[in-house]
């Protein structure tokens, strides 16, 4: 068997986790990585850890599938950016924020009834419960009359049993105005009539 680790979010836990990359010496894991997550979407460019008598295989894959790759330029200034420490420290600062706004969003949340589902160590996504009674997308819909968008559970829920959980991106709620929106939809558990706007 062959396991792909898709480590995209790794580099924003606070103390790096076991890799099963390393854990393995790249016998049977794949280890694939980017820095459109880290440093800007518009940098489509990532990594591949693998044995190396898979790579050739895995980079005709990538020219097959990517139609052109990543471009020379872009490449670069990845490589620039790794090799002169900016990486390093953009990524703490970046981890900095990050503890900021999870803490800040899971006060203003919990103010409102809505409890952590758990508490992951790192990252910017985080699941919450809603108060009982609540229903994920009516919120989200009465949130969206508001142009505010959310993530209600079932987006995520083959099953569709997640209808008392939100996923928020704790990167976007620094707004007071996010709350406030939340807490009309809460109070009013109805949804509103048309669209946005």
């Amino acid at each position: 068997m062959t396991i792909v680790e898709d480590d995209i979010f790794g580099d924003f836990e606070p103390e790096s986790s076991p890799r099963l990359a390393v854990l393995d010496g790249l016998a049977r894991v794949i280890r694939i990585g980017s820095f459109s997550k880290t440093l800007s979407a518009s940098i489509r460019c990532g990594y591949i850890a693998a044995r190396s008598d898979w790579i050739d295989a895995l980079i005709d894959l990538q020219v097959a599938t990517s139609f052109g790759g990543v471009s020379p330029a872009t490449a670069e200034l990845v490589f620039a950016v790794l090799n002169d420490g900016g990486y390093r420290k953009h990524m703490e600062a970046v981890r900095r924020r990050l503890v900021r706004a999870r803490r800040d969003t899971a006060v203003r949340l919990e103010a409102l009834g809505i409890t952590p589902w758990l508490m992951p160590r790192g990252g910017f996504y985080r699941w919450y419960a809603l108060p009982a009674g609540q229903d994920a997308t009516t919120l989200a819909r009465a949130a969206l009359c508001e142009d505010v968008v959310l993530a209600p559970g079932n987006v995520f829920s083959v099953s569709q049993t997640a209808t008392g959980f939100m996923r928020f991106n704790v990167a976007q709620m620094g707004e007071a105005r996010i709350f406030e929106v939340l807490e009309r939809a809460l109070a009013s558990g109805r949804r509103c009539e048309g669209g946005g706007g």
